[in-house]
């Protein structure tokens, strides 16, 4: 029975009443989403998963198992063991997102005039690599459907056909909704920017990883990007180097919503799951050691 919603919280998420002194504080004498990021830089090394993916795609599936899907689960795996990567702050407030969910932009073909799409997907709690592999499929081939639109894209071009005057009012009453949690869901039901998390795959389109800002507007409190696969060198505790598959990973967070040892062991989690793919093939909720 889904618990009865009180005064205070919001449609998305719940507001958090027991915060610590600083972390009830902070957001009021720093607003701004934006002017709170913390960036940490992590580079992965891709041998086990190298290995799984070839083991999972020896079957031929119809839809392959790619790099992006392992990090996509292994994010939202990290949210629902994490639990305080799904808090946002919100005029002031600090609340506790009511789903996992993550969003990536879609580019629907790799030219100069091609348009984007948005995919959103809502993770549930026995989700597992291969229901996140499936439902990535699903939000690739709606994308990519000729004359498919998602709704936040529809509303967008709607306000773009407007006079200007006119346009800009109107956002700027949307933005105070945002504020509060007022938006109509219709607007933003596919905008990645109220996700628990917004993902970036730079290296498709062969670019090095690095920082991507948060926004005030929406909710999102974590931006990755996933840079390009290339060989570089690892170095063991002797010094001695050995070459190897990898990839970096620019994670830019609201740093209000935890502190830095929490973040820390995050880190490591996902590390874990990444250099051991074969733990996402567990429930998203299920616990594991590291």
């Amino acid at each position: 029975m889904a618990e009865k919603r009180k005064i205070g919280d919001r449609k998305d998420g719940k507001l958090i009443r027991n915060l610590d002194s600083m972390h009830f504080i902070m957001p009021v004498i720093y607003p701004n989403r934006a002017d709170n990021e913390a960036f940490i830089s992590e580079r992965i090394d891709l041998t086990k998963i190298n290995e799984y993916l070839e083991k999972k795609n020896a079957d031929n599936p119809d839809y392959s198992y790619k790099l992006f899907q392992i990090i996509v689960t292994a994010i939202l795996k990290c949210i629902y063991l994490r639990p305080k990567l799904n808090r946002f702050i919100a005029n002031k407030n600090t609340y506790q997102r009511n789903k996992v969910s993550a969003s990536f932009i879609i580019k629907k073909e790799f030219n100069d005039k091609s348009e984007e799409g948005m995919a959103f997907i809502y993770a549930k709690e026995d989700d597992n690599i291969d229901s996140i592999h499936d439902e990535i499929y699903r939000q690739v081939t709606r994308v990519r459907t000729p004359g498919k639109k998602d709704s936040t894209t529809g509303v967008m071009d709607f306000f773009n056909k407007l006079p200007r005057w006119f346009s800009k009012a109107i956002i700027n009453f949307v933005c105070m909704l945002d504020r509060h949690g007022k938006v109509p869901q219709s607007f933003i039901a596919t905008d990645p920017y109220y996700s628990s998390v917004i993902l970036t795959n730079l290296g498709s389109i062969k670019l090095k990883s690095g920082y991507h800002h948060l926004t005030n507007w929406g909710t999102t409190s974590i931006f990755i990007i996933v840079g390009e696969k290339k060989v570089r060198p690892f170095f063991d505790e002797e010094g001695n180097i050995t070459m190897k598959d990898s990839i970096d990973l620019g994670l830019t967070v609201d740093e209000r919503i935890a502190d830095g040892y929490y973040f820390s062991k995050t880190v490591r989690l996902l590390k874990k799951l990444l250099e051991n793919p074969e733990l996402l093939e567990k429930p998203l909720s299920e616990e594991i050691e590291y």
